[in-house]
């Protein structure tokens, strides 16, 4: 993996360390990375995570990832990178792949770590693997960590440096880390009419409408448990799937179209374009080959009661689903109040042990 992307026309140039490396023989940092819901969604990846359309999502406050890395220096440098990895305390081998995948795709820029070795502990907030985009927060947090001790090994490096290269490297990990780095609103795909977004890495945008950013995000855990079919393997569905340039193309005017939106302050087309996007994501799982279903019976329940309820009244609730049957709820703070009401009385029946969580539109990254 490590050998086919090092290759010199993949470089980014801008990323790789240049002179003046401190020192340093021991270092600890533990960061705190959210999770986030994609509002425009990207479902189908190219070669090294680069999305096949871009996506809009607003990063998470309370659903997080606590990562701790220990760099510790050893007495000559490796081909691979030593590290091991827990899990709340505990070894978890299940994760040593995904994270030498990681480690191996960042190395062209990172290449200190081979004279480091790695004690990762890390731990969510939420459910692991239950659609609220765990690998996002996972890789969005190690990132954060490695480019802390980066920042004590280069000390000339600029915090908007440090900020878009972390953002780089966690994409790497998961597409979707990209877009855990910052926050309220993070814009990660390019696309032709904001010359700022890329493909390499997400970009925190300002202009939307301050109600916005203080929205509310209740989840519904309607299945905490494993996903039948995994991102990665939905992400590789799309290759040869009938309606995927036309999915493409659907994003690409939903992103444009959510930007205008979002600043206009406009929560009807709010509501239209998210609900859009959300049902979309579903029906290429639905239409694919092999085709599979996340949703659940309890979602599309869910999905028919918040209908009911907004048409019934003047909140504006909106719903969104990521890739899983888990149902995000997503409204404005200065209706929270009704709108928690209904979420409790009616809806906490379809969860699994009436189980859900209060979040809330949050910034990005902390260190702790």
């Amino acid at each position: 993996m490590g050998a086919i992307f090092v290759s010199t026309m993949m470089i980014r140039t801008e990323f790789v360390p240049k002179g003046g490396e401190m020192e340093i023989s021991l270092f600890n940092t533990i960061w705190t990375a959210p999770s986030n819901i994609a509002l425009v969604k990207y479902w189908g990846k190219k070669e090294l995570q680069i999305p096949c359309n871009p996506s809009v999502s607003f990063t998470l406050d309370q659903c997080r990832t606590i990562t701790t890395v220990r760099f510790e220096k050893q007495l000559d440098a490796q081909d691979d990178v030593a590290f091991t990895i827990q899990y709340d305390g505990k070894p978890a081998p299940s994760f040593e792949s995904k994270i030498k995948t990681f480690i191996d795709r960042i190395l062209p820029y990172a290449p200190y770590l081979k004279q480091y070795s790695l004690t990762i502990d890390t731990s969510n907030s939420f459910p692991h693997s239950s659609g609220i985009a765990s690998s996002a927060s996972a890789m969005a947090a190690l990132a954060a960590a490695i480019m802390d001790f980066e920042k004590q090994l280069f000390p000339l490096m600029t915090n908007n440096h440090q900020t878009k290269k972390c953002s780089f490297l966690a994409r790497l990990g998961s597409g979707s880390a990209a877009r855990s780095v910052e926050g309220p609103v993070v814009l990660w795909g390019e696309h032709a009419n904001t010359p700022e977004s890329s493909n390499l890495f997400g970009v925190r945008w300002i202009k939307g409408a301050e109600v916005f950013n203080t929205f509310r995000d209740t989840i519904l855990l309607v299945d905490k448990g494993e996903k039948e079919v995994s991102s990665t393997v939905g992400h590789n569905l799309m290759h040869n799937h009938p309606f995927a340039e036309r999915r493409f193309s659907q994003a690409e005017k939903n992103y444009q179209a959510l930007l205008g939106v979002l600043q206009n302050g406009d929560m009807s087309g709010f509501t239209n374009i998210v609900e859009q996007e959300a049902l979309s994501l579903h029906a290429m799982m639905l239409t694919s080959s092999p085709s599979y279903i996340l949703m659940h019976p309890n979602t599309l329940e869910i999905i028919q009661r918040v209908r009911n309820f907004r048409n019934k009244t003047d909140f504006n609730l909106t719903f969104t689903l990521d890739a899983g049957a888990n149902v995000h709820l997503l409204y404005p703070e200065d209706q929270s109040k009704h709108i928690v009401e209904f979420i409790e009385s009616d809806l906490g029946q379809f969860c699994q042990n009436k189980e859900l969580i209060h979040d809330r539109v949050g910034m990005g990254l902390k260190k702790a």
